[in-house]
């Protein structure tokens, strides 16, 4: 199967601008799928991408939008939802996977790639999200051989722009000498973000993948609590890593539930008892030491500047 054109949704976050800068190194024609076309601005400089404003929710567009598409690539997701009951998750996760494809089937696309996430399970996730994640992917799976399906779960992914270590490094910057952490014993293997845009992109054209289910993983596992303090060491910032007692760390996921943006949530919580970690590590994977103190010295760096600056106009 030969590959040209393909059709993104999500493509305007974190790990759809690395796939499409990776796939415009290929040649390949490129439709990013965006309610706002000003959030892709940074994606018109690409050569091959095209920015079709539609909404990716309704079944006629995204119909309309997928036509002359020879493979469809889907990133959307979302960590917490408005409400507390899963629905949110679901119109997600399962609705439009659902849509996706039916919208391939209408327009006789050959191939789809999923993003999903490790642990996604329809049936025994602990939590929505991932119970949610778990139901998309089991449908999109169930037409195997109409259309080629291939899901990608990764760990947490991390890069210069990630919502991770970026979210600690500010806390960690704002906090005194001490930092409460919830969940710190929960494991992650941090994969780059540039090796999962590569799985992605190799993936298009490799029938081995048809079908299949793939683990993202980096090199090595670490606790919660261990990637913060790494943190800590990278921004040069002495901070004791304080581990929240569960009953504690429950609390606290129940108060910023109702925090606007949802810092911390009764489902994030619940996904943090499951380990995302692979079971064989990936040695061909980037470390998260050979890339993470470059971004965050420079971020750190600008933090020291700005802060000098304040004092010198005082």
């Amino acid at each position: 199967m030969t590959i040209n054109t393909i059709t993104v949704l999500g493509g305007s976050g974190f790990v759809g601008t690395h796939i499409i800068s990776q796939l415009c190194s290929l040649n390949k024609q490129v439709r990013v799928l965006t309610r706002r076309k000003d959030k892709c601005r940074h994606l018109l400089v690409l050569p091959n991408v095209t920015v079709i404003e539609t909404d990716i929710h309704n079944q006629h567009e995204l119909d309309k939008a997928f036509k002359n598409s020879d493979a469809v690539i889907n990133l959307v997701g979302i960590l917490n939802e408005k409400g507390h009951a899963g629905e949110g998750f679901r119109w997600v996760h399962f609705e439009l996977p659902r849509k996706i494809l039916n919208a391939s089937h209408q327009n006789k696309v050959k191939r789809i790639l999923h993003m999903s996430a490790l642990n996604a399970d329809a049936n025994s996730a602990p939590s929505h999200y991932l119970r949610t994640k778990g139901e998309g992917e089991n449908h999109l799976h169930a037409f195997a051989g109409k259309i080629h399906v291939t899901s990608f779960r990764p760990s947490i992914i991390f890069g210069p722009d990630d919502s991770f270590f970026n979210r600690f490094a500010g806390l960690l910057q704002l906090s005194p000498l001490f930092f409460p952490l919830a969940c710190s014993d929960a494991k992650f293997s941090p994969v780059y973000v540039e090796d999962v845009a590569r799985n992605f992109v190799n993936a298009l054209e490799d029938k081995s993948t048809y079908g299949r289910r793939i683990d993202l993983c980096g090199p090595k596992q670490y606790t919660l609590k261990q990637l913060v303090e790494y943190t800590a060491h990278v921004l040069g910032l002495n901070r004791k890593v304080i581990k929240l007692p569960d009953f504690i760390a429950r609390f606290q996921a129940n108060l910023l539930e109702w925090f606007p943006g949802k810092p911390f949530s009764v489902d994030n919580y619940n996904s943090l008892k499951m380990d995302s970690i692979c079971p064989q590590a990936s040695h061909e994977t980037t470390s998260i030491e050979s890339v993470v103190p470059y971004y965050l010295g420079k971020a750190h760096l600008r933090i020291r500047q700005n802060q000098q600056r304040q004092i010198a106009r005082r």
